[in-house]
């Protein structure tokens, strides 16, 4: 009865059965693992952004590479902005998904040592080759407050780093990059600038990381297992079905019985 199961037809049914069934889990450990990631992120910047401020050459120094565990950490700093050497990091959205630019500006501290600080996002000017229009950060010496960043880099964000861009314009937030081109010590990493706020709201402060949502994978990674469980069971559907038709087909292909002449 079950001898077309080793028809070509079949054996090439069952095969594609046995090749899903595993790609299929292997998909729902995959967003399961997501999952597990995004929930550790989410208590990494919790936690970070939760830590009592700290003096930032506490926690970097010139060449110094900021670790995962001190991302998003408070720091605060004491010294003077310097606009003079301000840079946009282009290509940059705000909150609402809007394209513009990041400003980027070395801050000068007691110690002599600079502290580059993403001051928020601006709106791009007409021209891309011009500067965009940048509000002033507060004059004189002063203290900020911002979340610790490690130095952006093309692996690790896939923004590509182009050549030839207009002058004060760059494309990745880089202390090795800032610090050749200011010719002085650049402390390792950034901050996004929590205080003091810009009076008029421009640049606009980058807003926290997002640490609440958790995404859809569990979802996903359920629904790949269910898809798992599916595949035997349509194949054994679709086995019964064949036998079924099988073992009606005789029947009605029989010849009905000749009648006998009168």
């Amino acid at each position: 009865m079950y001898r077309f199961l080793l028809s070509r037809q079949w054996v090439i049914v069952t095969l594609v059965a046995l090749v899903l069934i595993p790609v299929m889990i292997e998909l729902g450990f995959w967003q399961l693992h997501r999952h597990q990631s995004r929930v550790a992120q989410n208590g990494l910047i919790a936690k970070s952004l939760d830590a009592k401020p700290q003096p930032v050459e506490r926690l970097t120094a010139p060449g110094h590479t900021v670790p995962r565990a001190d991302y998003w950490r408070p720091v605060t700093a004491r010294g003077t902005f310097d606009t003079e050497h301000e840079v946009v990091v282009r290509r940059r959205t705000n909150a609402d998904d809007r394209v513009g630019a990041q400003v980027l500006t070395p801050f000068v501290l007691d110690s002599g040592r600079v502290l580059l600080v993403n001051r928020g996002w601006v709106e791009s000017a007409a021209d891309q080759q011009a500067y965009p229009k940048v509000p002033p950060p507060p004059k004189g010496e002063v203290t900020l407050t911002g979340r610790l960043k490690a130095d952006e880099t093309t692996d690790a964000s896939g923004i590509k780093d182009l050549a030839g861009l207009p002058p004060r314009q760059t494309m990745l937030i880089n202390s090795e990059q800032q610090a050749k081109e200011l010719d002085r010590t650049v402390l390792g990493g950034y901050v996004e600038l929590i205080t003091p706020k810009p009076n008029d709201g421009s640049p606009e402060l980058v807003p926290e990381p997002d640490h609440d949502s958790i995404g859809n994978h569990m979802a996903y990674a359920v629904q790949w297992w269910l898809f798992t469980a599916g595949v035997p069971a349509g194949w054994i559907i679709l086995v019964r079905r064949e036998v079924r038709d099988r073992s009606e087909r005789p029947a009605e292909e029989e010849p009905e019985p000749a009648t006998a002449p009168a």
